[in-house]
């Protein structure tokens, strides 16, 4: 095999994502490993998902991981899965249903639910494929799906056990409800959006005689109002507590009383009282045993208890309300108000608060088993600071509304008998023996319609998905899981909830580290939405840069900050970086032909000691950086490594020892850098350095199997003897560009050395120097003077002078330098009084602002160069 001319993403990462499907390089052992196992499970993206930036980083560091976890050893298992995501599938069904011009009550529930299932085997591998497409190394044959049989099982055995254990109840609270779906919905699944509407100012009469205003952005839920609520402490309306008002239109009595949560500040500092649909509302009314009045149906329209405005929607109705209240003389005035509105994820409907039936899980005592799993350092969260947050949503944790009124999913466990008496049951038939015993007879049983939250089987993942309640060897061999990697807006919602399940029924923590992802976000620092219009479409980039280029890009640019920019200019980085990679490897391969040759026993040369000794600090680095789970520090070194130590300075040192087919060695250094250099690189390029492992013919079959490199000795004397090196062929090439000299002009230098060691370390690689800077005559000693006519540049060695005399025009030169000097000075100037006008940082975008500070940066270190050229010519 050989390397083609020019590296081709898509052609390699097609032949090699067929050679790990055919070689089964992912497949972890179980029972009785001779490996330390480690194990991670994945966040099961929704089955009708499509790969987004999210997904792109959190999967592309994940699989960092367990690939570096494997190299270093370890018996690595990366569990794969999806999950049935009930509101979002059935969506994307009814949607489908609805062009055919029925609903999913025309189907009936089991033909819906089949419809489902169909579509799910359709389309629904689309994600798993790009996954797949992104190097994602799990085990692919411990595939699991959060509705298939093991799954459900595990489900049910939840349910009957909390139920049994009194913690899990039915009871009305109020819930995100959404009209289209005809469900509740969790908070994560409620978008809120500003939206511009009204503040209606109503007037509430008073029975003793007079008024209250009440300012309101929903009129048409007066309908549903028990009471009014002032705050004890706001003077003007503390006198008013225990006296009654009259609801408006509906004449319902209204008593008065005191709330702390009413704000003084917001409308008249009055707030009318609607507990059956308003968080703050309820619980005002539980505290002071307020009735609740539920004014709608499920699909939003006003139901019997709104009086004559009973069928109407909800925007209908307010129109109306607000008709009838200006015919009554009871509008004072409505101004224009803009405000925050939560909207269904899946529906854009708007939300409405409800006062619902529905089943709910008791949530306090398993919340402090988890916090102290945090506390106790069992769980340890990176960066540390999103335990802060952990804590304080456990803290104040209310019970978990777990019901939800859809089809699709797993349906509640729950058959009531004649008389709605409650069974907790595995099956149809656990249930019928349950009730045959209670009532002493056979009954015919109904099955709770509702299915359970999503979330309901997703935080039993980490130990479900290997096979709970059975006793399999996954659960032996990898539970607790090592790693958990997922993004923040999922720390309550899921994180914190599989621990608290796994410590309920496995008695032991899920996971031991919980790396917490940046959001990404566009070059303003928004947060990235298809309404918006600033979504970036990661098969897109895989299309355009190469899945490798695209891992590389997102582990540079990650960090532990709360947010992450679209790593745009990484990606240019990225692709360049690979091809250099490639052509480097082309060029090794081109020397070394079929040879594979081992380091050689004495490595004499300075160039080869410093490689390998730079090669060990690099490895050592990487390893730290992963092993703490900082990728992007561990990327930089390796980058840094590859490019700069290995392209910029070994390979272009050892051209001339290479053409003469050398037998001093280099070969074996050349091969085993670029050999370790595919190991440490696999981890976060994993198609591009299976390429080459492939063509090097290396063993084992797969780099993914190979051992990880360990570090070596470090050789400080070669680093530093090359360090004065490179300061010297760098200080001539600055010399040439910045003064405009011929780059075929040979030129003449003298190198007065500060230390006399380094003057023959100098000497015994000079032939390097004069290969590497176009130079011919050179004077080396510890005392030498400058030639007239030479450019002088001050080194951490010494001086360097170069004769230009010949080579420039001295005087034109120094016009053109003073020239450039004083623009550079005026743009300076300019820059820094922008950046020192208050009103310019207050009012310009962040990123305009962060562009000024380039600028001048840029424009001082011109001006500090320009100064130093002008010096150097005696200017």
């Amino acid at each position: 095999m050989e390397l083609s001319k020019r590296y081709q993403p898509a052609e390699v990462e097609a032949k090699i994502h067929r050679f790990w499907e055919e070689g089964q390089f992912f497949r972890a052992a179980t029972g009785a490993v001779s490996k330390v196992p480690f194990s991670i499970v994945i966040p099961p993206p929704n089955v009708t998902g499509r790969l987004h930036m999210g997904h792109a980083l959190n999967n592309s560091l994940q699989d960092l991981v367990i690939r570096y976890q494997r190299m270093k050893g370890k018996e690595a298992c990366w569990f794969p899965g999806t999950d049935h995501a009930g509101i979002a599938t059935q969506n994307v069904v009814e949607k489908q249903l609805a062009k055919e011009g029925v609903s999913r009550h025309d189907l009936g529930r089991e033909a819906f639910v089949q419809r489902v299932w169909d579509w799910k085997e359709k389309y629904g591998s689309e994600i798993i494929e790009q996954l797949k497409a992104l190097g994602c190394s799990c085990d692919w044959s411990r595939q699991r799906f959060t509705l298939d049989d093991g799954l459900s099982r595990a489900v049910r055995e939840v349910f009957v056990k909390l139920y049994n254990e009194d913690l899990i109840y039915r009871g009305a609270y109020l819930v995100n409800w959404c009209p289209r779906c005809e469900t509740a919905v969790s908070d994560l699944e409620v978008e809120h959006e500003d939206v511009d509407g009204g503040l209606y100012y109503i007037r509430y009469p008073l029975e003793d005689g007079g008024h209250v205003i009440i300012a309101t952005t929903r009129p048409e839920t007066m309908l549903g109002d028990t009471a009014i609520a002032v705050n004890p402490e706001d003077a003007r309306f503390a006198h008013l507590i225990g006296k009654n008002a009259r609801l408006p239109i509906l004449d319902r009595v209204l008593p008065i009383v005191g709330a702390a949560q009413v704000d003084p500040e917001f409308g008249t500092g009055v707030l009318k009282i609607t507990p059956a649909h308003d968080p703050i509302d309820f619980e005002i009314g539980k505290a002071h045993g307020l009735a609740s009045i539920n004014i709608l149906n499920g699909d939003g329209t006003i139901n019997e208890n709104g009086g004559p405005f009973a069928g109407m929607d909800r925007a209908t109705a307010q129109k109306a309300v607000v008709e009838r209240l200006k015919a009554d003389g009871l509008l004072e005035k409505m101004v224009p108000y803009r405000h925050s509105v939560g909207h269904c994820e899946r529906c854009s409907t708007a939300i409405e608060p409800l006062i619902s039936t529905q089943w709910f899980v008791r949530m306090k005592e398993m919340a402090e088993s988890a916090i102290g799993a945090v506390k106790d350092g069992r769980i340890q969260f990176i960066p540390e600071r999103w335990s802060k947050l952990y804590f304080d949503w456990l803290e104040d944790i209310r019970d978990w509304c777990i019901s939800r009124q859809l089809w699709w999913g797993h349906r509640i466990p729950i058959w009531y008998g004649p008389d709605d008496h409650a069974f907790a049951a595995h099956s149809d038939e656990d249930a019928a023996a349950q009730a045959e015993t209670h009532y002493g007879r056979i009954v015919t049983l109904r099955q709770d319609e509702d299915v359970l939250d999503t979330w309901f089987s997703s935080w039993l993942w980490p130990f479900s998905i290997m096979g709970w309640p059975e006793e399999t060897e996954d659960l032996k061999t990898f539970f607790p899981t090592d790693f958990l990697l997922t993004g923040f807006d999922i720390l309550f919602f899921w994180v914190s909830r599989m621990i608290m399940a796994s410590l309920h029924f496995m008695h032991e923590v899920p996971f031991k580290n919980v790396y917490i992802t940046p959001l990404i976000v566009d070059a303003q620092g928004q947060k990235m939405s298809k309404s918006k219009g600033n979504s970036v479409d990661p098969i897109e980039l895989m299309d355009e840069y190469g899945a490798d280029a695209l891992r590389l890009a997102l582990a540079h640019a990650t960090s532990k900050g709360r947010t992450m920019r679209t790593p745009t200019t990484q990606l240019d980085d990225a692709r360049n970086f690979l091809n250099k990679l490639w052509n480097v490897t082309r060029f090794a391969l081109m020397h070394l032909g079929h040879e594979r040759p081992e380091l050689p026993e004495t490595i004499e040369k300075l160039e080869d000691r410093f490689i390998l000794s730079r090669l060990s600090e690099a490895t050592t680095t990487v390893c730290e950086h992963l092993d703490a789970y900082t990728f992007n520090l561990a990327a930089e070194a390796v980058y840094s490594f590859v490019w700069h130590d290995f392209c910029d300075w070994y390979v272009e040192l050892i051209k001339p020892r290479l053409k003469d087919s050398p037998d001093d060695g280099v070969k074996g250094v050349l091969y085993t850098v670029l050999r370790d250099i595919i190991k440490l690189l696999h981890p976060m390029v994993p198609f591009i350095t299976e390429e080459i492992w492939q063509v090097l013919g290396e063993e084992p079959e797969s780099v993914c199997r190979a051992a990880y490199p360990e570090a070596g000795a470090r050789d400080e004397d070669a680093e530093r003897e090359m360090e004065a090196l490179q300061e010297v062929i760098t200080g001539i090439r600055t010399i040439r560009a910045d003064l405009n000299v011929p780059a075929k002009a040979k030129l003449s230098a003298t190198l007065a050395v500060s230390g006399a060691s380094l003057v023959d370390v100098l000497k015994a690689n000079l032939g390097a120097v004069m290969a590497l800077t176009g130079t011919e005559d050179w004077s080396i000693g510890e005392r030498l003077e400058a030639v007239e006519g030479s450019a002088r540049k001050i080194l951490s060695c010494g001086e360097l002078f170069v004769d230009v005399a010949d080579m420039i025009d001295v005087r034109a030169e120094k016009a053109r330098l003073q020239a450039e000097l004083v623009v550079v000075c005026k743009d300076l100037a300019q820059v820094t009084a922008k950046l020192a006008n208050e009103q310019f940082l207050k009012r310009a975008p962040a990123d305009v602002v962060e562009k000024e500070h380039g600028k001048r940066d840029e424009f001082a270190q011109k001006k500090e160069r320009l100064e130093a050229n002008l010096a150097s010519l005696g200017g």
